[in-house]
């Protein structure tokens, strides 16, 4: 394929970062660049899996390693002091994945066919889930109004508190929904799709996910590492860079994988790897990193202070509730996904 040769800036970008000391702006294309095929190898052993233990089990898996470079680049953004394009990040891969990624996928599944269709089960708890983490995640906004409308002094120090106490509890949601939907309703959300008896091996698949997902978060260390020197040398800020650059970067394998199955009319794997992956960046890596954050000199809060990102995950939980209740979608509704992202990016990049 095509996309193998991108692998070639693995080694480009390394050496540009450790060998020649390039300016950041290349390092961190060619990086951004290595990671795409490394995604798409992800997206392989993904499948794999998914032909051997069930797509409900091989989404959850592709959802889990996907996000895992962009929790890696969080981290070391964090580790930065860089806690607003941390937050950035977040918010844009909650917009991305179920704006963009589905977007993407229901534009290329649905060109040449009248409809897809899906179970509206699994829709629906997703987009209850949806719901949940956009009030979750703007709770602590709204508390530290609060606060501060009540003049405490100890305003950074609460929102700290709240945003841990939130974080426990979405983490708890998210285990909860993974026992709902993999053990006691598991008939009721798989897809009953044909598993290939040429399946690779479980083992294979691991690794290949293993070592695919190791070399990514190198990439994503690069990429991090040149962010700040990008931003000045291409004069867009750094909050853009995170809540669309590094988030589309963080949650690629997720896009491939999307388009890939939209493309084989598998639309309920689809709306599972991408509204699943939002629903995980929500409910389990943003509280994640909160609470990983308190052993760090940089804390990082849920209190989103910019009130475009607010609306933004706003919107999102309602385009995707809009979208996916009758469990069917047509090429034109992932256009107005696509629209409605692209006029996010456009007011953040004007911001």
């Amino acid at each position: 394929m095509l996309i193998n040769l991108l692998l070639v800036f693995v080694p480009i970008s390394v050496i540009l970062a450790y060998g020649v000391h390039a300016p950041a702006p290349w390092v961190f294309a060619t990086s951004i660049l290595g990671i795409i095929p490394l995604a798409e190898w992800m997206r392989k052993a993904t499948e794999q899996l998914a032909r051997r233990a069930g797509s409900a089990i091989g989404g959850l898996i592709n959802v889990t390693f996907g996000n895992l470079a962009e929790f890696v680049i969080a981290i070391f953004v964090l580790s930065a002091g860089s806690v607003e394009v941390v937050k950035a990040q977040i918010t844009g891969s909650i917009i991305g994945n179920s704006l963009l990624g589905l977007g993407l996928a229901i534009v290329v599944g649905g060109w040449k066919r009248e409809k897809q269709v899906f179970k509206p089960a699994r829709a629906g708890l997703l987009s209850s889930l949806l719901v949940l983490s956009v009030v979750a995640l703007l709770l602590p906004a709204f508390f530290d109004i609060a606060k501060r409308h009540s003049g405490s002094a100890d305003i950074l120090a609460s929102d700290d508190r709240v945003s841990l106490g939130v974080a426990v509890v979405l983490i708890l949601v998210y285990v909860a929904n993974l026992i709902y939907t993999l053990c006691t309703h598991r008939d009721v959300f798989s897809f009953d799709e044909k598993h290939a008896p040429d399946a690779w091996p479980v083992a294979k698949s691991i690794g290949l996910l293993a070592a695919a997902t190791a070399i990514l978060s190198l990439e994503a260390e690069l990429v991090s590492g040149a962010l700040q020197d990008t931003s000045r040398g291409l004069g867009v800020s750094p909050f853009f860079l995170g809540i669309i650059v590094l988030a589309i970067v963080g949650n690629i394998a997720e896009y491939i994988a999307a388009i890939y199955f939209a493309k084989q009319d598998r639309m309920g794997l689809v709306v599972t790897i991408t509204a699943g992956s939002t629903i995980q960046v929500a409910l389990l890596t943003a509280p994640a990193l909160v609470i990983v954050s308190q052993f760090m000199p940089h804390h990082l809060n849920l209190v989103f202070g910019n009130p475009l990102e607010m609306i933004a995950i706003a919107a999102t939980a309602f385009a995707f509730g809009s979208i996916s209740q009758d469990g069917e979608t047509t090429w034109f509704e992932g256009v107005l996904l696509l629209a409605v992202y692209v006029l996010l990016a456009l007011a953040f990049f004007f911001l």
